[in-house]
């Protein structure tokens, strides 16, 4: 089948909001949490998040909203927007700049846009209240386009004006892992020359508060030490939002318009667990399988995997479950590819994870850097032969494996090669 590239990232997200920030941020790591002001009271246990920088989206009237100058949205575009819809239009510009696209390249039958998002618990909440309270004639006629799943498909397709395929996915976490691998086999059957996939989240208390109620965050206060894989003494995710952007083109495309991609993306597996409708399988078994696919189907060996980002979240039991799902697949043949979570930097994004952290792996395969696993004092037992570098090393890996794993049991795996 032809070869898939990635050609373009844009990124809105609590370490950066372009790449070159980004992969500083990567470099160094430097994490973007920080005690967050609606969190800091004393009913809420939970006392951090990883907010995004020169942004505020948390009115519930967009035309109040205020961003980087460099962003220009037309009132009639941010009316039918939630928050995490402005961070990835912010994206996709950005994005677009990269691959050095115009408007007649993705404008087109050959170019689709895949999304995930979890709407916006935030905007949908005001709007139940306010059709409850004042009746439904006295909500925004925008309210259904901006609040609910489909809100990254519904506004940047017409925006853009996308002509090719147009999906959401929703498996939670893994979603826009779903859609890179989905997107790769559009254009690999040769159905699509393009592809945009785009995950992205609201950032506010709506969309993160209610996982305290699973105790799935972390109830640390201090922004050191509350996203921390892998360490012994981690207690759940830091929640975060913001937007990822990546553009994936066929081989033809490529060589057409000659440019020089970051990698190429040589192919992904998924499974699911079966085990559990929030808890990841003790074994690792799902995820354990998502990986094996994956390496079959991109046709390489454990062996010759570098580096693993992995899905570690800094929850106690799924950390662990991932450590045994690498370990199932990697030691029998005594490979010992480099594994650390960005989480550590960047908190967890939910549905936007698989997009960002592949668009992570796709700046350290072309710029030759193995990030660290940020903040870890003590190294769980359980996870102590992992090769978990706790500082970015600067060296090429020419393959790299990215994890992701959501509610029911989804796991997806996505194998990168240097271009």
């Amino acid at each position: 089948m032809p070869k898939v590239f990635i050609t373009g990232l844009g990124f809105i997200t609590s370490i950066g909001n372009d790449k070159a920030a980004v992969t500083q941020s990567l470099r160094e790591l430097r994490h973007g949490i920080e005690l967050y002001p609606p969190f800091q009271k004393p009913e809420i246990p939970v006392k951090v998040a990883a907010t995004l920088k020169g942004f505020s989206a948390d009115s519930l009237d967009p035309e109040d909203w205020t961003y980087p100058e460099r962003y220009t949205v037309k009132r009639e575009l941010i009316r039918s927007m939630s928050s995490n819809v402005l961070y990835a239009y912010c994206a996709m510009l950005q994005a677009l700049e990269d691959a050095k696209l115009s408007e007649a390249d993705y404008s087109n039958s050959q170019t689709g846009l895949y999304a995930s998002s979890g709407g916006s618990p935030h905007m949908l909440g005001n709007m139940m209240q306010r059709m409850h309270t004042q009746g439904v004639m006295r909500c925004s006629p925008m309210g259904i386009v901006a609040s609910i799943a489909g809100t990254l498909n519904f506004n940047l397709v017409a925006h853009f004006k996308i002509k090719g395929a147009s999906c959401g996915f929703s498996s939670a976490c893994a979603s826009s892992a779903h859609g890179m691998g989905f997107a790769h086999d559009e254009i690999a059957l040769g159905r699509q020359k393009r592809m945009f996939v785009v995950g992205a989240e609201d950032i506010n208390i709506n969309s993160i508060l209610p996982f305290a109620g699973m105790r799935a965050l972390s109830l640390q206060s201090d922004p050191n030490k509350a996203s921390r894989p892998f360490d012994v003494a981690r207690d759940g995710f830091v929640g975060t939002g913001g937007a990822t952007v990546v553009v994936l083109e066929s081989e033809d495309e490529v060589a057409r318009r000659g440019v020089q991609p970051y990698c190429e993306v040589a192919g992904w597996g998924q499974a699911s667990d079966g085990y559990n409708v929030a808890i990841s399988h003790p074994e690792g078994l799902g995820l354990r399988s998502a990986i094996e696919n994956a390496l079959r189907s991109a046709k390489v060996a454990p062996g010759d995997i570098g580096y693993i980002n992995a899905h570690g979240t800094s929850t106690p039991i799924g950390d662990i479950s991932e450590a045994k799902a690498l370990r199932a697949v990697f030691s029998p043949s005594g490979a010992r590819p480099a594994v650390s979570s960005t989480k550590a930097l960047t908190g967890h994004g939910l549905s936007l994870a698989g997009a960002m952290e592949t668009g992570f792996c796709a700046l350290a395969l072309r710029d030759g850097f193995v990030p660290g696993s940020a903040n870890i004092t003590n190294i769980d037992p359980a996870c102590a032969d992992l090769n978990i570098p706790l500082k970015t090393e600067a060296r090429q890996v020419d393959v790299a494996l990215n994890n992701s794993s959501g509610f029911g049991g989804a796991n997806v795996s996505l194998v990168l090669r240097r271009a």
